[in-house]
């Protein structure tokens, strides 16, 4: 870290409070109590008297602590010459202050999870840890520390920025991001929203220091701030440390800006066109929309998934089910000030992008003359609601995800917009389709002249205080038990059973937020001879498992998902088939039968498979220009030791497209007859549940359900292959990478292992801590990312790699 001079120090405290913080001694020096604000569904606001809002959200089912401090501050607030200055600046405010010199070694001793963020209309920084009154006490001492006493120094400035125009670089690898950039940049004529947050290559490189520090006094104040403190916390005691570390810092004179710019009603059509060295065709639209805060925004984000959903939205329907594209999704940005719709799709190079820009604009317009259903309307909101509620069940997830909705006008906006979503009719949908979704408002790519404009009006700001002075939100949701979560306890909570057929079954039910479940199935099958060739089929075999049954639809399994809350994902390889899921107690047995009846009468629909195929091509021709993958694919080449017969065999991009195209309907039904069953198989239950009702589903599910081939566990092989040192030209491509691995006899029995997995951290792993990150990011600012990792297998010694990535400029 770099350190400022005396002569620096002097200069900087000149200018901030010299009360700007507590001495830590644990005195309040008489401040002001803070003021209790409001209260919605557990989580309670409060206000200091230097005008910092707090919240609290207690969870005594967690063993961890989350603060996150939103500061109202993003790109949106910056000025000409200043584009990327809110991101530059979040960077330097880890940079350390004069009583936490070395922050990124601070979170790493304390065993922190942390970062920070930014964006739109907001940046934030949180760290968890694990709860004790001494974390959380360090955290809040660490947050108001660095709120006005960051060092912000020239020296780090000029390193870090080196670092920022890395990660600038790295975007400008993905055709993607590139052309959502240019479509936003287009859309918006003078609002900072069609300017990406990580800024503009010459402000970042040529930002004078003392503009980024008198962007860091003004917004980095007590009365710009929302401090969230979520986990296992007393509420009473948590605000009078708050108080403590934050209270007195003083309320600064200075006013805030005010943001006036609006864009004009847009009067036509817009195009954008990008050409670049890529791999992959991207289509894109956008049509500019309404505020968070305005009632048009819970109808817009419905409207948005019966567009982008998949399989059951418009764009697949129009594109994917055609093979007009690969891939197709939609969302909205919803921001403080109006937002923007966009949609997208991928299109095979076999395709044709006009075609695909075609079927895209009839699908927007199609939903205007052919308005969504109560189907389409409800199916998008059981999605919605579903992903909402579900996040309610981990405090540490709304404390975080607090930060949008603060950044958009108010934290309660979260309560508010659920609440609209749930009222939202077949006839709001329809509304806002036809308000918003007209070619006036539309950005594509070129400009058409038209007699006669239909412009379309984008709704003035709301007044949010009036919205959420009076909300006082819904019931919360059950709280759960306190766990200790020692092996001893665990083991002594831990039911165990084993099926007739050896399937073996783990359940720890306990007491949970949200009455929240988690569960996991691993079942395994085949050996190295009976898998031969068949490199691709375990993956595609899992994958297709949900797309149908002997009496439901792809769609109709999504939808019976999504009504029962429950995210349940399949996936496989060669050898084995996983299940993951996450649902409600009272829901889970009726989320087995559902799994019961696609693992039993799964169709494996063709044209499923079609689409599948397509996908995969499509996402490994995007590749194969990009360092990255490049590196990756030649490395793990080089050191796979595996015959081109043997399932973990290593392809090549050209080798792996032929099989994935060679892939056969007819394969993976006698793949699924012949290798998928329970005997081999493990599953761990974990949650709010009652195992009496679970094991008899179980029992039928599984029990008389057995693989028909041999198995045998796929043991790993060394590699004898020479040592290498090889470049690869990437044309056209700014951000370079480079990679190395070497490989060694180990496993996590051996008595070194201990002290490697250490060394291993102390060289590339940590907080922006280790050897690497130390001097390739921190002190030379050649690249955003660096480290390196270190694995050893569990059962046989193998070759397992210690890997060091680095992402850097070409030179």
């Amino acid at each position: 870290m770099k350190r400022l001079s005396l002569v620096l120090l002097m200069f900087w405290f000149s200018f901030l409070p010299s009360q700007a913080q507590s001495d830590g001694s644990g005195s309040n020096q008489h401040l002001p109590d803070p003021v209790k604000v409001t209260t919605v569904e557990g989580i309670t606001e409060y206000q200091l008297a230097n005008g910092l809002r707090v919240l609290l959200f207690p969870d005594q089912t967690k063993e961890t602590i989350t603060v996150n401090i939103t500061y109202l501050v993003g790109s949106k607030h910056e000025n000409y010459g200043e584009t990327g200055m809110a991101h530059l600046l979040e960077h330097l405010v880890f940079k350390g202050t004069p009583r936490h010199p070395n922050i990124p070694q601070e979170l790493t001793e304390r065993g922190a999870r942390p970062n920070g963020t930014t964006w739109t209309d907001r940046t934030n920084y949180f760290e968890t840890f694990r709860a004790t009154e001494e974390n959380l006490r360090w955290a809040l001492d660490l947050e108001a520390d660095r709120m006005v006493n960051s060092f912000i120094s020239k020296d780090d400035l000029e390193s870090e920025m080196t670092v920022v125009r890395n990660e600038f670089e790295a975007g400008e690898n993905s055709p993607w991001n590139v052309l959502r950039q240019r479509i936003l940049a287009t859309a918006y004529e003078w609002h900072n929203y069609g300017k990406t947050t990580i800024g503009a290559r010459s402000d970042i490189e040529n930002v004078p220091i003392d503009r980024l520090q008198n962007f860091y006094r003004t917004y980095y104040q007590p009365d710009n701030a929302v401090l969230v403190v979520a986990g296992k916390i007393d509420e009473d005691a948590t605000i009078g440390m708050v108080n403590e570390y934050f209270g007195p810092i003083p309320r600064p004179e200075r006013e805030l800006p005010k943001f006036y710019t609006r864009d004009p009603d847009q009067d036509g059509e817009r195009t954008v066109t990008v050409r670049r060295v890529g791999d992959a065709q991207i289509v894109g639209t956008a049509f500019k929309t309404a505020a968070l805060s305005h009632e048009d925004a819970a109808p817009l984000e419905v409207l948005s998934m019966v567009m982008g959903d998949n399989p059951s939205g418009r764009l697949y329907k129009e594109l994917v089910d055609s093979q007009k594209a690969s891939y197709t999704y939609a969302f909205n940005h919803q921001w403080k000030d109006p937002g923007i719709m966009m949609g997208f799709a991928e299109v095979p190079n076999e395709k044709s992008l006009e075609e695909a820009k075609i079927g895209m604009i009839a699908a927007f317009e199609g939903v205007i003359s052919n308005p969504p259903t109560e189907q389409e309307v409800n199916r998008a909101k059981n999605a919605i609601l579903k992903r909402i509620e579900l996040a309610f069940n981990s405090s540490e997830r709304i404390g975080l995800q607090l930060s949008e909705y603060i950044g958009s006008g108010d934290w309660r906006l979260l309560f508010v917009h659920r609440d609209r979503i749930k009222d939202v009719t077949v006839e709001d949908v329809q509304r806002v389709a036809r308000q918003y979704l007209k070619e006036d408002n539309r950005t594509v790519g070129m400009f058409v002249p038209v007699d006669k404009p239909d412009r379309t009006a984008i709704p003035e700001a709301v007044n949010i205080a009036d919205l959420v002075q009076d909300y006082k939100g819904g019931e919360g949701i059950a709280a759960g038990e306190a766990f200790d979560p020692s092996p001893a306890n665990i083991d002594s909570r831990t039911s165990t059973h084993e099926l007739a057929n050896g399937m073996k079954m783990a359940f720890l039910s306990k007491k949970t937020r949200g009455s929240s479940v988690n569960f996991n199935f691993t079942f395994r099958f085949g050996n190295v001879e009976n898998l031969k060739n068949k490199g691709y089929i375990g993956d595609y075999t899992a994958r297709l498992l949900d797309k149908g049954t002997s009496s439901k639809t792809r769609e109709e399994i999504k939808d019976e998902f999504d009504k029962l809350k429950a995210n349940v994902t399949f996936y496989g390889s060669a050898s084995s088939l996983s299940i993951y899921g996450e649902t409600v107690g009272e829901n889970l047995p009726e989320v087995m039968n559902l799994i019961k009846e696609i693992l039993h009468t799964a169709s494996f629909p063709q044209a499923e498979l079609e689409k599948m195929i397509l996908e995969n091509v499509t996402d490994i021709e995007s590749q194969m220009s990009d360092p990255i993958a490049l590196a990756s694919n030649h490395m793990t080449r080089h050191i796979n030791p595996y015959p081109a017969d043997d399932p973990r065999y290593e392809q090549t991009f050209q080798e792996s497209i032929a099989s994935h195209k060679a892939m056969k309907i007819a394969d993976i039904r006698d793949f699924y007859k012949t290798f998928y069953g329970a005997n081999y198989g493990t599953l761990g239950i974990v949650g709010d549940f009652e195992e009496e009702k679970l094991l008899p589903i179980l029992r039928e599910m599984l029990e008389n359900w057995n693989s028909q081939a041999l198995y045998s566990r796929l043991e790993g092989k060394l590699s004898q292959k020479a040592p290498i040192n090889e470049a690869i030209e990437t044309p056209d491509k700014p951000n370079a990478f480079f990679l190395t691995m070497q490989q060694f006899e180990m496993n996590d029995s051996h008595e070194d292992y201990p002290a490697l997995v250490l060394g291993n951290f102390m060289l590339g792993g940590g907080f922006l801590n280790s050897r690497l990150a130390v001097r390739i990011r921190q002190k030379e600012g050649l690249s955003y990312g660096v480290g390196s990792g270190f694995s050893a297998g569990a059962i046989e010694s193998s070759k397992f790699p210690r890997v060091c990535h680095l992402c850097a400029r070409k030179p």
